[in-house]
């Protein structure tokens, strides 16, 4: 087989050139597009941070009891945040929702009118959906090193590690709920005369809320899930103690830090959850 791998195709060196050749020439847009990520990143958290964080507590906790209605929400936020407020983890945490809510309005920005989009064109989502599938099951890293060349280490390349991985879910959710619509009540609509703007707000969307919510849930999960690795490239957050804890083998520390990271999914899993009607 040696004849096979004598002219191997040279795939590893295109895309480095590739990269080599869009950091030259478009090397001043990726540093305004890099630096206003930061600032925005930075902006975010500091004003977070500026605020009590009993206020904080209270604001989540009334999310909690507007979205579900029932006491144990709001008593499980309030019971997570004294958690992490008792071990001390209250800044990489408000850093770690900051990174969260940024790639998943990214993601429900960019995934929710793709997702409606493949469900009116199936050959749209044809064509869509190979390339969904290369966004998760390519292994993190690989993207992330990309990143790291074109935007160096912070922050940002955890952030656009963060969405490329995160976005196939809520684009996958909402397609299924819009596709998913009961036939009875699109026939109805058009048989009373509904346009398709009317058609996509007053059927098609309602419809499709449990998924599209649930979509929400999936991208915020997965964003959690991704703090360690945009530690591992310098992004604050709660990725930074574990990854400590990784490279000093302090058990400890990384139980801890990984509680509250568990603690923080739970606390948003059980708030954005929709119950059954």
């Amino acid at each position: 087989m040696d004849w096979l791998t004598r002219y191997k195709i040279p795939v590893g060196d295109w895309a480095s050139a590739g990269f080599d050749a869009l950091n030259a020439r478009a090397g001043a847009v990726i540093d305004t597009f890099a630096d206003a990520l930061k600032d925005g990143f930075d902006g975010l958290t500091d004003g977070l941070l500026a605020l009590p964080p009993l206020l904080i507590i209270a604001v989540f906790a009334a999310v909690a009891w507007a979205i579900q209605r029932r006491w144990q929400a709001p008593m499980l936020v309030l019971a997570g945040f004294a958690f992490i407020l008792n071990q001390g983890y209250w800044e990489e945490t408000v850093q770690s929702l900051t990174l969260v809510v940024m790639a998943c309005t990214v993601c429900m920005v960019v995934g929710v009118p793709l997702g409606i989009a493949g469900a009116h064109h199936p050959r749209l989502w044809r064509a869509v959906g190979p390339v969904l599938d290369l966004m998760q099951t390519l292994p993190t890293f690989v993207y992330l090193i990309p990143t790291v060349v074109l935007f160096g280490i912070g922050i940002v390349p955890g952030l656009i590690a963060t969405v490329i991985f995160v976005l196939p879910a809520p684009i996958r959710l909402t397609q299924l709920g819009i596709s998913g619509t009961p036939l009875g009540l699109v026939e109805a609509a058009q048989a009373f005369g509904a346009t398709r703007r009317q058609l996509l707000w007053k059927v098609e969307l309602p419809s499709a809320l449990p998924q599209i919510m649930a979509g929400l849930n999936q991208a915020i999960m997965l964003s959690l899930s991704m703090v360690v690795i945009a530690g591992l490239v310098g992004a604050d957050g709660l990725g930074v103690p574990v990854v400590r804890a990784l490279n000093t083998v302090n058990t400890g520390l990384g139980f801890e830090a990984g509680l509250v990271i568990v603690v923080v999914a739970i606390m948003l899993d059980r708030t954005l959850r929709m119950r059954p009607r």
